[in-house]
């Protein structure tokens, strides 16, 4: 998520809505803009858009494309002073035509219809408002038009701060409007005063309106956006959505907007994880599914410097742990796309990505490999090379999962963990790498031999050197003026720095704790967790092999309180809450010294907001979209480094010589693996983070690592967009950093498109020349610093300064320290394979453990597709079978029959009786549940088992009902209080009935009824009843269903199940009975007293 362009259109009704109603709002003057636009597109109904906007055929218009295409004027793009019928035809014979402008193509498919302004130049002006870290900058100059020129050189110009909320006329008006006539400044100045106000609500990140045209109308000046481009920031949609309404965010013109890019974004929506898609090429041979932000625009770098951007197909992101369900959407929307056309050299699929701080690399493959293997006929069709490179938390399981697959589909499949280079792989798929060369994980020979790979760049512009050489006056001047820019509030971190987690991260606060141990810390990093949403208590983690408590605070103030030794937080807010959060914190800035924000997706406007506040009281603030960073020895922030494997790997348990900043917190995990093998290892490494306005810059860590003699190597991994690079460019100029610095921006493959790409950050886009990669790396290769001709070779270039440094004495690397030991989770270990507990419980009836609930191995989803009903879904939990459908109608009917007998009935009567009570519905039901047994609803399964055994023993039912007697024993499911065989029970006839119709099979219930014809010559009431007649036809259900043996039937029946129907019916009419006291508001019940014997003294009893 980012800024990003809206149509014309749009941001024309917004500017023109809001501008009238804040001015309506004030009470002042309402200012009235040029409201009437239409959107036309292929799909525009023209009758209803007339009915809609009559004013379309009244008066002579002006029609162009709305697609971001800039220079429309002098490109032939607008259509001037038409008819409503004229502009049709225009559009009719553009729509769907491909076009030319500055070099790029692309097909004409939106335009805007506008009234036609008859005006001269001189009422024409330029006014441009753009954001940046410190404010907002207001560009105007009274020559406007399509030949306004070189407007940084004529325009006037005005900052606002981001703290300045009010604005006046009279500020702008003296800054601004000089050269604008008189009695045009006061109504200029009113409309550039709401202009500004409506930018910053609605959250613009740049506007541009040139021409702006000023005329004369009856009741005063008519202002009206004449071309209109402007920006938004996406990320702010929470905060004021509502205010934009429909808002279209079009592609770059040249770009095609693909169903599959809305999908993805449509995903993207409804997760916390960052799922990117953009297509590139469609009928490229090469796709990318890469985890990461800036391992994504990495790989793309690689691509295109092999001299193959021509063929890459899109570019992407699947990162911040995506379920396994949303990582095999993602996966199957790639290869949906790279199986449509086939190409007769064949196609490569890469998947890549860094070191995963907290992803779950096997959960993420096993969605992927779930696509494989839906796709394995497709992708040999066409034939599809994959090649992948992965690391992180549970990479081990997950490389072994996709060898099973590689041998399980024969698709060619090849595989690489963190001790293959993270972008080695590109040269292996295009064939510029030898195979034999890089072993791949599960071949030992990896560990023998380390391969090294020298890419070629293919030539391309760069911007001329930044500034000529000064003079030692111009260098002083500069390097005062870069101290001035320099934040120097970031804490340098010690082993005994503490800090606040604010949010229930539990996960990073153990691996915290880890690192602390590891590091041999005496006190634990963290002090307390802040968690404004439940009260104080304590959560339960491990200090090595011991428990320990760390308390939850409610309220920032008692934990500044009690601990006054903390001086960092790292806030794991979300984006929605992150900025009030921050605000409360620097209320203790007294106290703290940096907060670290590891949220994505904070409004920029909200961001720098922080930054001014946080700057005033002296705070450091790192992010955010951040990991955070990490202190080999000392401290570490939430899950930077990883997992524990990944921090020995790295060495991260012990400081190295060489300090890194980086904006990407994946990369900076592969900075750490590459540092650590190339030299002594990390001193310090910080990720600002992905956004535009990171709180603290390249520059302020730089010159922390500058001045601290125990870091001797810089190392600097910028990337495309912003200018942040340039600071310190300068500083390297100016003699402000003496160290050596090993730097690299990634984003180089930008130049390839002739579109604007949108890489994995929010701040990863050009805004320019000068925000390119490839400007930024040249500057900084011009002012001193050591730039590699690519990213594969920046682990190089790091080697050969610290070997030299070794070599010169400057670096004397100290004795390597053995490599601690934490002891692993029992969860994590059992994942890993390494070892193996009994279960506590067993269950084979259902599983949450996935994306979706599951009752006997069928989704929930497909129990309602199939309309399972109740009766279905008690077949699946009691019997982990599916019944036909006749036998789950049955069950149905049983719990109808038992939901209720009146109140009168001993549960009934316990459960109303404690309803009166004032007793809640759990207790009151549970009062009735306790009664049933042998004598109340218990005798379902009792006359189930006596039917049956009899029946299968061949006894005759005259027979049996004299061997009960003889044994004294009740027969049970005979016998009622008030029905007879003159007087049947219908519940008895309704279930009687159903079984001889639909049963396969009859013999238990015939048994009992020749029973019922013995025992009712006795008397006429023992007939059979419901309890018995429920009893045998469910004994003949369960064995003639064919879902069951009869020895299963028997079991079944026999564990209690029939008295389970019962519970679970009369527990229908128990709560009805509880909800019919509360309703009727009945008081508490005492017995009448006359309707007691009292016996009292009496001797006999």
């Amino acid at each position: 998520m980012s800024a990003k362009a809206v149509r014309e259109y749009h941001g024309k009704l917004l500017i023109a809505k809001y501008i009238r109603q804040l001015s309506e709002a004030d009470g002042g003057a309402v200012i009235s803009v040029e409201d009437r636009a239409a959107s036309v597109t292929s799909q525009t109904d023209v009758d209803a858009l007339v009915a809609d906007k009559p004013w379309l055929s009244e008066i002579p218009l002006v029609v162009k494309p709305d697609q971001l295409i800039k220079r429309r004027g002098k490109a032939g793009l607008v259509g001037i002073n038409l008819s409503f019928q004229q502009c049709l035809a225009w559009i009719q014979e553009r729509m769907g035509k491909e076009i030319e402008v500055d070099g790029v193509k692309g097909k004409l498919d939106h335009f805007i219809i506008e009234p036609f302004l008859p005006h001269s130049s001189k009422e024409e002006y330029y006014v441009c408002i753009s954001s940046d870290r410190e404010g907002e900058t207001i560009l105007f100059t009274h020559e406007g038009g399509v030949d306004v020129g070189d407007v940084d050189a004529k325009a006037e110009r005005m900052t606002v701060q981001v703290d300045t909320t009010d604005l006046s006329e009279d500020a702008i008006t003296v800054a601004l409007l000089s050269n604008v006539p008189l009695h045009n400044q006061a109504a200029l100045a009113r409309f550039l005063c709401y202009l500004f106000k409506v930018y910053r609500m609605l959250h613009f990140t740049y506007m541009e309106i040139n021409p702006l045209a000023m005329t004369a109308g009856a009741s005063g000046s008519i202002i009206t956006p004449l071309d209109l481009a402007a920006k938004i920031d996406e990320t702010a949609s929470f905060l004021c959505s509502s205010l934009w309404g429909h808002l279209d965010f079009p592609p770059a013109f040249g770009r095609d907007d693909y169903p599959e890019e809305a999908h993805i974004r449509e995903l993207d929506g409804k997760t916390g994880a960052s799922l990117k898609l953009t297509i590139l090429n469609p009928k490229g041979r090469i796709w990318t599914m890469v985890a990461g932000g800036g391992a994504s625009v990495v790989y793309a770098d690689t691509i295109v410097d092999l001299g193959y951007g021509h063929e890459l197909a899109n570019y992407g992101e699947y990162s911040g742990a995506p379920t396994t369900e949303q990582t095999y959407e993602y996966a199957k929307t790639i290869f949906n796309l790279m199986t449509k056309e086939k190409n007769p050299k064949g196609k490569i699929l890469i998947v890549g990505g860094g070191i995963a701080n907290f992803t779950d690399v096997a959960a993420t493959f096993t969605g992927l490999i779930d696509a494989l293997n839906s796709f394995q006929e497709e992708l040999k069709s066409h034939h599809v090379q994959i090649w992948i490179r992965r690391a992180g938390p549970n990479y081990q399981e997950g490389l072994a999962k996709m060898r099973e697959t590689q041998q399980s589909t024969g698709l060619p499949i090849h595989i690489y963990g963190p001790e293959t280079h993270i972008t080695a792989v590109a040269p292996l798929a295009l064939g510029v790498a030898k195979v034999e060369d890089f072993p791949e994980f599960d071949d030992e020979r990896h560990l023998l031999k380390k391969s090294k790979l020298v890419l070629s760049r293919g030539s391309s512009a760069a911007l001329n050197d930044l500034v000529m050489e000064d003079s030692d006056d111009m260098k002083k001047k500069r390097s005062a003026s870069i101290m001035e820019q320099a934040d120097n509030s970031i804490e340098n971190f010690t082993a005994g720095t503490r800090c606040f987690i604010y949010g229930l991260q539990q996960r990073a606060v153990q691996g915290m704790l880890d690192f602390d141990y590891m590091c041999k810390r005496k006190k634990p990093s963290v002090a307390a967790m802040i968690f404004p949403f439940s009260g104080n208590h304590y959560v339960k983690f491990y200090w090595g092999t011991e428990e320990m408590l760390i308390p939850v605070l409610q309220t920032m103030k008692e934990a500044f309180q009690k601990f006054p030794d903390v001086t960092v937080m790292v806030n794991f807010a979300s984006f929605r809450s992150v900025y009030d959060s921050v605000m409360e914190a620097l209320e203790y800035s007294d106290k703290l010294n940096t907060i670290a924000i590891i949220a994505e997706g904070v409004p920029e406007s909200q961001t720098r907001a922080l930054i001014k506040a946080a700057s005033s009281k002296g705070v450091g603030i790192i992010g955010p979209a951040t990991v955070g960073g990490i202190k080999p020895g000392c401290f570490r922030i939430g899950n930077t480094g990883g997992m524990l494997d990944n921090i020995v790997l790295s060495k991260l348990y012990r400081p190295g010589s060489v300090a890194y900043v980086s904006r990407s917190g994946g990369m900076s995990n592969e900075l750490n693996n590459i540092i650590a093998q190339n030299s002594d290892g990390v001193y310090e490494g910080i990720a600002i983070g992905g956004d535009r306005y990171p709180g603290s810059r390249f520059l302020d860590h730089l010159l922390r690592y500058n001045n601290n003699p125990s870091v001797k190597i810089l190392v600097l991994l910028g990337e495309v967009g912003g200018v942040d690079e340039y600071d310190i460019c300068e500083a390297l100029k100016a003699g402000l950093i003496t160290k050596p610095l090993i730097a690299w921006c990634i984003g180089t493959c930008a130049n390839l498109f002739s579109f604007e790409v949108q890489f994995g950050h929010a701040g990863a886009c050009a805004r320019g020349d000068l925000e390119t990669a490839m400007a930024k790396n040249k500057a900084l290769k011009d002012a001193g610093a050591i730039v590699p001709s690519s990213f594969f070779e920046f682990g190089d270039a790091i080697n050969n300064v610290y070997s030299k440094l070794v070599e010169e004495g400057t670096l004397i690397p100290a004795p390597e320290p053995p490599v601690p030991k934490v002891p692993m989770d029992f969860t994590w270990a059992k994942k890993l394979g390494l070892v193996r507990k009994p279960a506590n419980f067993i269950s084979s009836i259902s599983d949450d453990r996935g994306d979706e609930l599951q009752y006997a191995g069928m989704p929930i989803s497909e129990v309602f597709e199939k309309d399972l009903g109740v009766g279905g879904v008690l077949s699946l939990l009691w019997f982990r079978r599916l019944l036909p459908p006749y036998a789950a109608k049955f069950i149905e009917m049983i719990l109808m029959v038992t939901a209720d007998h009146g109140p009168a009935v001993s549960g009934a009567h316990n459960t109303i009786v404690t309803a009166r009570a004032g007793k809640d519905l759990v207790s009151s039901l549970a009062s009735g549940l306790l009664t049933i047994g042998p004598r109340f609803g218990g005798a379902l399964d009792d006359a189930a088992i006596m039917f049956t055994d009899a029946s299968d023993a061949g006894t005759d039912a005259d027979q049996f009902v004299k061997d009960m007697r003889k044994q004294q024993k009740l027969i049970m499911g005979i016998g009622h209080r008030v029905k007879s065989l003159s007087n049947p029970d219908k519940r008895v006839e309704l279930i009687k009935k159903y079984a001889l119709e639909n049963f396969k099979d009859n013999t238990v219930l015939l048994f009992a009824l020749a029973v019922e014809q013995v025992t009712t010559k006795k008397k006429a009431n023992l007939i059979l009843n419901v309890d018995g007649c429920i009893a045998v036809c469910f004994v003949d259900m369960m064995r003639s269903c064919g879902a069951f043996k009869d020895e299963e039937a028997d079991e079944i029946i026999r564990n209690g199940c029939l008295n389970g129907l019962f519970v679970l019916g009369r527990s229908i009419g128990f709560i009805g009975h509880y909800l019919d006291q509360k309703r009727l508001k009945q008081g508490l019940y005492r017995h009448p007293w006359d309707d007691i014997s009292y016996l009292n003294g009496d001797s006999s009893i």
